[in-house]
């Protein structure tokens, strides 16, 4: 397999743009003090690296872990295209999945979070026990806490919204844009499957909801109810 790790890291160097890099560079906040600082951007454009990833689904663990490891971003996000991937196929679901949580700390960038926490992450728990969202939702960390929230557009897309909501509310009083475009996201598609249970949940909390998060989550609401709600903040 090492051979087959080298030729993924190749052919997603040869791959690369530099304009595009340095492009990415500034979107993804990879400044000194930023949310992306250190991350390294070899500028792929995106289908081309989901068709380079798509090669190598094959690849082990322990080079899916490389990957992850790696402080170039298209390493990563290659390592979770090939993780969504094995986890469609059936055979490895709950492999995948711990192999996911044990690997995390390289899971730190929104990109590679809403790429891949709902195939894997929210897949997995749709039908089971969801304490290890909330642990993460609690986390300090920002990117499990997006990982707790994106996660379950997994249930959403099922009509299982109570989860959403639940963890919006423990997210409510965070201080990260990031996360408030995240939780209002959630929001917004929560309210596409029940426009009143959505409407309920913003009733009790429009208030205290960060204003990003408001906005993001009423953007499906009709131009009089979008004034409503924004007119309650203060």
């Amino acid at each position: 397999m090492k051979n087959k790790l080298e030729n993924l890291v190749k052919e997603l160097k040869t791959a690369g743009h530099p304009d595009k890099a340095k492009l990415l560079s500034g979107f993804f906040k990879t400044g000194k003090g930023q949310y992306g600082e250190g991350d390294i951007f070899l500028g792929i454009y995106v289908p081309i690296q989901r068709a380079i990833s798509k090669k190598y689904t094959d690849l082990d663990f322990s080079d899916l872990a490389t990957l992850l490891k790696s402080k170039v971003h298209e390493h990563r996000l290659a390592a979770l295209y090939i993780l969504v991937a094995k986890f469609k196929l059936g055979d490895a679901k709950e492999k995948v999945y711990k192999f996911y949580l044990k690997n995390i700390k390289g899971i730190n960038n929104w990109d590679l979070v809403d790429t891949s926490a709902p195939r894997i992450i929210g897949e997995w728990l749709a039908e089971k026990p969801k304490d290890t969202l909330y642990k993460l939702a609690r986390s300090k960390n920002l990117w499990e806490k997006r990982i707790a929230i994106i996660s379950t557009l997994a249930f959403i897309k099922n009509k299982h919204l109570t989860d959403t909501f639940k963890i919006s509310e423990i997210l409510m009083n965070d201080k990260h844009d990031l996360i408030h475009k995240a939780v209002g996201w959630m929001l917004r598609e929560a309210g596409k499957k029940d426009e009143a249970a959505l409407r309920k949940f913003l009733d009790k909390h429009t208030t205290k909801m960060p204003r990003t998060m408001l906005r993001y989550s009423i953007e499906k609401f009709n131009q009089e109810t979008r004034k409503y709600y924004l007119c309650l903040k203060p």
